[in-house]
């Protein structure tokens, strides 16, 4: 099979969809793979770091994509990129179609076969490819917030940690999976006040237990989080619907309430974000006002952590790409019920309902 992998073109997104051993991989498995000339060097991996491994080295992505039976990438295409879409392509990546009618219509109209890292899932309900970027961005949604409360950021002023004889500040964390716990834990470190908000009190036991009682936990209602975000420094939305869009459940009248210059992170702006008055943002220009607060909504927050994040992604997808490499889409999908269920869109038709939402 013939395996391309594009650079990627939205703004400021320096990952890429395979490293030099994913290549290797492949090719140890009798597999052609072509990249795009420059696809890595975000990500700290040359060209001649991928023809060593056995990558052919593609100058145009016109020619990546046309030549491709299996289209590995990072995030969804974006308008430039929907010419290149076929009937005979099968396009691996993050897609969140929920977030994206214009891009799910363009697979339709061409036929492509379109599975989302996001919704593969495990028997156990786990999601093993979108949780290393989850984890990434609930680590990096606590710096880049407490960059953001920074003075001459615009922001309250106040350091997460506090010193002795001042308070810390308080963070709150809406949604208890994945990367809230990562938001949390960074929190945590940096000796903040946190509180996590969640529907399942199962999960607020685990995350007591896991913190040992180093943050508060709450079940999530409305009155909850309205009184939670008046009072917050830093409020962090992580809440996932695995391929649907995302819930509001910080509204603009609780933004109103909110101190000058207090800041929300929405992890969850793939999916159309958690936060009433989100829209997505880019690494060249990540934050916007609303009322009196900073809203930080960079729809890519793992790009900013290229080398990292492509490592992560490359351990987590590897399997999944050389089963559908060895067996092919049909074969591969047939004995992978995991892998079954990223199947979003195929022959026209939208597979994954959620999507409709």
């Amino acid at each position: 099979m013939i395996i391309g992998v594009p650079a990627e073109i939205k703004d400021s997104e320096r990952r890429v969809g395979m490293t030099p051993t994913g290549v290797d991989e492949l090719s140890a498995h009798g597999h052609r793979v072509l990249i795009q000339s420059g696809a890595g060097v975000g990500s700290g991996f040359s060209d001649d770091a991928y023809r060593a491994a056995g990558a052919e080295i593609v100058s145009e992505a016109a020619d990546v994509w046309g030549a491709a039976d299996l289209l590995v990438k990072v995030k969804e295409p974006i308008a430039p990129e929907y010419g290149f879409l076929r009937k005979d392509l099968t396009l691996f990546t993050y897609l969140h179609l929920a977030a994206a009618p214009a891009l799910t219509q363009a697979l339709l109209d061409a036929g492509t076969t379109a599975i989302a890292y996001e919704t593969v899932q495990l028997p156990d309900r786990s999601l093993p490819l979108l949780a290393p970027m989850s984890e990434i961005a609930g680590r990096l949604s606590v710096q880049v917030g407490a960059q953001q409360l920074l003075g001459p950021a615009g922001g309250r002023g106040i350091l997460l940690g506090g010193v002795p004889g001042t308070p810390r500040g308080r963070v709150v964390v809406i949604g208890g999976g994945v990367a809230g716990t990562h938001a949390a834990q960074m929190a945590v470190g940096l000796g903040a006040h946190v509180t996590i908000v969640d529907l399942s009190i199962p999960q607020l036991r685990r995350l007591d237990e896991r913190f040992d009682g180093r943050v508060d936990t709450r079940v999530s209602t409305r009155s909850t989080i309205a009184d939670l975000v008046a009072d917050a420094d830093l409020v962090i939305g992580s809440v996932l619907v695995p391929g649907a869009a995302a819930p509001k459940l910080v509204t603009l009248d609780m933004v109103e309430r909110m101190r000058p210059g207090s800041v929300l992170v929405d992890i969850a702006v793939d999916q159309g974000g958690c936060f009433e008055g989100t829209h997505a943002t880019t690494h060249t220009d990540p934050t916007y006002r609303v009322h009196d607060a900073i809203y930080y909504a960079v729809a890519n927050m793992p790009g900013a952590v290229p080398l990292t994040s492509t490592l992560a992604l490359t351990n987590a997808t590897l399997r999944y790409t050389l089963a559908l490499a060895d067996l092919g889409t049909d074969a591969a999908l047939a004995a992978d019920a995991s892998l079954r269920a990223g199947l979003s869109i195929r022959g026209g038709e939208v597979i994954d309902t959620r999507i409709l939402a």
